[in-house]
């Protein structure tokens, strides 16, 4: 079965990936840039304040935690990493970097062992620690493993006025063994390439050839409908394969009617093109791309469809540990993959479901390590109190709020966009309560939130069921009559539980004519003929 993973994916490895069962892994890590990254969510005109939210910080930094892996690291099997992270550590100190390559080379070691015989991995990087990667990966597979570095030209420029532009991340390829599927890849034709097609033949294009080759054969170095290859020459074709060429006009003629010796056709659509090289500048996704979902390190699908067609076959399993947005998920799906996805915040996983939903609407997969239950949501609430926020948003299809930055929320932990008149975007704002206590007082206090944000409706999701007082206070707050549906009223402030949310006994309740669609990027549907797509 497919299935998405939430939790951290050295745990989720260890435990429910199996010894080489895999056959393709990409990984697109976190780069050590010691930079924030924010979702950049659907907003209605006039709510563009509202419409990001932290999604990970990608900073390390060396602790009791780092040391204990590192101490771990020095103990298990592989020598060659244990070596180098000694000597790394003796170079770098204790610091962040350190602490990232730790991180690292424990989960790249999961990764080698998951992975078949006949695998290959594609480990994606910019330059702030390729260069220490690169050594981990050796350490890891071994030097000999090694296939490419991949130069992927992702943006046209980036201007800094104290460097030079980095417009490119590398992908680092290796296999597991000497046994391994690669399908050749052909990059299209530069415009350069391209002007040599110049002459047409209705709608096709294409080039004149040469019809012979610098050699001397007593077969083909002769006469052939009166013209002589030349002086030290041969045809490229034996006398049959020249006559059928002929026959079916692949060859100009002069005006005599004699073979022109440059004048074999060549037609542009059906030229293979030349087989792709190790630095791709054919694939980028622009700012506005229509497939952009928000993600801030989202990779285009055309990168990832190009990984998996190369080195995979249908049917076969494809794993991506930090599947962030998806795009691996939804590549391997388009092209009959089996996978897996692993990501740490529920974020990633609410807008991976979603994508894949969108794009494949009969699509049928797993999700694991999120509550499916009330314990599971006690257990979540107890263990990350923003994780749980997030994921008790999911529930109610709205937008995590202002991420986990304490105090900055204002009573505010997701927002719900709705319209019920045309031309009129609304607003429900929600809170969630994670807590085993709730009191009558969070309510009267919700609702001047409501009041003070001008929201239509709010949504008061707790985690223990609520008081009697409460219920009553709630009611209290009145009604909300919608423009165009004046005989249905929907309580101001809705009081939901997880457990009834979970059941799907409770729901949010207000009129949308625009049934959801305003609040996150809707991804586009996919192809749906299961045919694989011809290589590039």
């Amino acid at each position: 079965m497919n299935t998405l993973y939430f939790g951290d994916n050295l745990n989720i490895l260890r435990a429910h990936v199996a010894t080489e069962s895999v056959d393709l892994i990409y990984l697109d890590p976190p780069f050590n840039s010691n930079a924030n990254y924010n979702v950049l969510f659907q907003s209605p005109q006039g709510y563009a304040h509202h419409a990001h939210i932290e999604a990970f910080t990608d900073t390390w930094h060396w602790g009791e935690s780092a040391e204990a892996e590192f101490s771990d690291l020095l103990h298990q099997a592989n020598t060659n990493v244990a070596q180098l992270l000694t000597a790394l550590r003796s170079l770098l100190g204790d610091n962040d970097l350190m602490a990232y390559l730790v991180m690292m080379a424990s989960r790249l070691l999961e990764l080698h062992r998951v992975l078949k015989p006949t695998g290959s991995l594609y480990l994606h990087c910019d330059s702030s620690a390729s260069h220490y990667l690169k050594l981990l990966l050796d350490a890891v597979f071994g030097a000999a493993r090694f296939r490419n570095e991949i130069i992927w030209k992702r943006t046209s420029a980036h201007n800094n006025a104290k460097k030079f532009g980095r417009i490119a991340d590398r992908i680092f390829y290796y296999n597991k063994s000497d046994q391994f599927c690669f399908n050749m890849v052909r990059g299209s034709y530069s415009e350069e390439q391209l002007s040599r097609y110049k002459y047409c033949e209705g709608e096709r294009r294409y080039r004149a050839e040469n019809l012979t080759a610098p050699s001397v054969s007593a077969t083909r170095s002769v006469l052939w409908r009166g013209v002589h290859p030349g002086e030290k020459r041969c045809w490229r074709f034996d006398l049959a394969e020249l006559e059928r060429l002929y026959a079916e006009g692949r060859i100009l003629l002069k005006r005599d009617g004699s073979p022109r010796k440059d004048g074999l056709k060549e037609y542009l659509d059906e030229a293979a093109g030349a087989p792709l090289q190790d630095i791709w500048t054919d694939i980028q996704l622009s700012p506005t791309a229509a497939e952009r979902l928000g993600y801030p390190t989202q990779k285009p699908l055309a990168l990832l469809e190009r990984i998996i067609q190369t080195s995979s076959r249908e049917g076969e399993t494809i794993l991506d540990p930090f599947c962030g947005c998806g795009t691996t998920i939804h590549a391997a799906q388009h092209l009959n993959r089996k996978w897996i996805g692993i990501d740490i915040t529920h974020l990633a996983i609410t807008l991976i479901e979603k994508r894949l939903r969108d794009s494949f609407p009969n699509i049928a997969f797993a999700v694991a390590g999120t509550p499916q239950d009330l314990a599971g949501a006690q257990d979540l609430a107890a263990r990350d109190k923003y994780q749980f926020q997030w994921w008790a948003c999911s529930l109610v299809n709205a937008q995590p709020f202002q991420g986990q930055k304490k105090g900055a929320d204002g009573g505010i932990d997701g927002l719900i966009f709705f319209q019920d008149e045309p031309n009129n975007v609304k607003k429900i704002v929600v809170s969630v309560k994670g807590g085993a206590n709730v009191s009558v007082a969070m309510i009267r206090d919700f609702a001047h939130v409501i009041h003070r944000e001008q929201a239509a409706l709010g949504l008061f999701v707790t985690l223990t069921a609520p008081t009697q007082p409460m219920l009553s206070e709630s009611v209290g707050i009145g009604f909300y009559a919608a423009p165009m549906f004046p005989a249905q009223r929907y309580p101001r402030l809705q009081i939901l539980t997880i457990e009834g949310l979970l059941k799907k006994t409770e729901y949010p309740r207000y009129p949308d004519l625009a049934a959801g669609g305003l609040n996150f990027k809707k991804a586009a549907l996919a192809i749906t003929d299961n045919a694989q797509p011809a290589l590039f």
